[in-house]
């Protein structure tokens, strides 16, 4: 399996938990030394892996990332995380080509390798934009686009692949570092019926069921793994 932003938060833990129950994992990231930590974790728990330093946003270094990555054997899942934080500072018009471009180039590059049996594969979007509001603009636009893609991939492309997409409510990730102890922060984590963020593993445990055989028949939905955050809004 491919899972791109693989070098930390849900990326990593994704990575590390496939590799726990018994796929081989082509870990991708633009960072190569995060993501060469997460295989040398990987391997020394007995899994197989593979540490591709690669950049989504671009063809030559996605076809090549797949290359590497089909070192492994077949890629039959694909776990579309790589994206820009939402404190990034980007122009509307550049972020939407990166956040929603990247993970479009991403995917057909993987299916243009040939269908293989039983395929699935999972973006991850956000309750940003899918169920919420948040800023800055673009980003919710971002993830309200990546389930736009994920529908159309579902609908149309579902001779050789099922489609979903995960939305992660807060999580307790590098990106978030910090925000729980704002006074911010502690608005949001009293309004989640939970009274806390999720962990990486949490989030990664529904993306990997929505790839497995247990989701054959789901195909096109957007999984909310929030706490019930959204349910209070």
């Amino acid at each position: 399996m491919v899972v791109t932003g693989a070098g930390s938060g849900i990326g990593r833990a994704t990575a590390v938990n496939a590799a726990a129950v018994g796929l081989s994992v082509a870990a991708w990231d633009i960072n190569g030394d995060s993501v060469a930590a997460t295989v040398r974790d990987i391997k020394e728990a007995g899994g197989e892996a593979v540490a591709v330093s690669a950049d989504v946003t671009d063809d030559d270094e996605v076809a090549n990332a797949l290359s590497v990555s089909a070192e492994l054997g077949g890629l039959r899942y694909l776990v579309n995380n790589a994206g820009p934080a939402s404190a990034a500072e980007l122009e509307f018009d550049d972020a939407i080509v990166t956040g929603i471009g990247s993970m479009r180039r991403v995917a057909t590059a993987w299916l243009g390798r040939g269908p293989q049996d039983q395929a699935a594969l999972v973006n991850v979007a956000s309750v940003a934009g899918n169920l919420i509001g948040t800023a800055p603009d673009w980003y919710p636009a971002i993830k309200a686009g990546i389930m736009g893609y994920t529908r159309h991939l579902a609908v149309y492309r579902s001779d050789v692949v099922r489609v979903n997409a995960v939305a992660p409510g807060m999580t307790d990730t590098p990106r978030l570092a910090g925000f729980a102890a704002s006074e911010l922060g502690q608005r949001v984590l009293a309004r989640i019926p939970l009274h806390r963020m999720a962990s990486p593993d949490e989030i990664s445990w529904g993306i990997l069921f929505l790839l497995s055989p247990l989701a054959s028949y789901i195909n096109g939905i957007l999984l909310t793994v929030d706490g019930g955050w959204t349910v209070t809004q």
